[in-house]
């Protein structure tokens, strides 16, 4: 399965007969990718589900639509089991950026935390999942993938916000403060916490 945000609301690829109350169900063979932009852009809807035969084939059409931007990010915990967030445009958001030419993804993590957070001495632990998210820039539709990791850090100096990047405040919260940015955040990281659940 795939789960492709669009404006947090969820279009979803699956060869499994599934159904979600409040998500309209499309057969990707027959369905019109544009009209389904435009409904979860215009209508009232939770999501959409596309059936699929072949989910890796339907995948790989459904991407060539699109522009698609690697990027990588990290879930940061210091020792005190609090979690690196950052704010940026007026919601709580997870450090993270594109994948530069000849850069490995796990390096893209790492310097995007780092750039972004104004952090250092991260340790890299494990890779936690992959996040996708539509979004529409300089006249193109584009496609987000994004590789997350879990990361732990000891750092104790202070956390510096890059502000070229619109970020104003990077910090760490505690569980209480984690569980309140949550409810101010993107349907993707809450995928992220997710996966470091399991």
């Amino acid at each position: 399965m795939y789960k492709v945000f669009m404006n947090d609301k969820p279009i979803i690829l699956t060869d499994s007969p599934q159904r979600e109350i409040g998500f309209e169900v499309y057969d990707f063979e027959t369905v019109v990718l544009d009209e389904i932009l435009h409904r979860l852009k215009k209508d009232k809807i939770d999501g959409i589900i596309l059936f699929c035969e072949n989910l890796q084939s339907c995948w790989r059409v459904f991407a060539s639509h699109f522009k698609v931007v690697r990027a990588a990010g990290g879930l940061v915990v210091n020792p005190a089991k609090e979690f690196l967030f950052i704010y940026r445009g007026n919601k709580w958001d997870l450090p993270k950026g594109r994948i530069e030419k000849n850069e490995s993804v796990e390096s893209t993590a790492i310097r995007e935390v780092e750039e972004e957070c104004g952090i250092e001495g991260l340790h890299l632990d494990r890779f936690l999942l992959t996040t996708y998210h539509l979004f529409f820039q300089n006249n193109q539709n584009k496609l987000k993938v994004t590789d997350w990791f879990l990361m732990h850090s000891n750092y104790k100096g202070q956390l510096v916000p890059q502000i070229e990047e619109g970020i104003t405040i990077a910090e760490f919260k505690d569980q209480k403060a984690t569980q309140q940015a949550l409810k101010n955040t993107y349907a993707n990281i809450h995928l992220v916490f997710d996966a470091y659940a399991d």
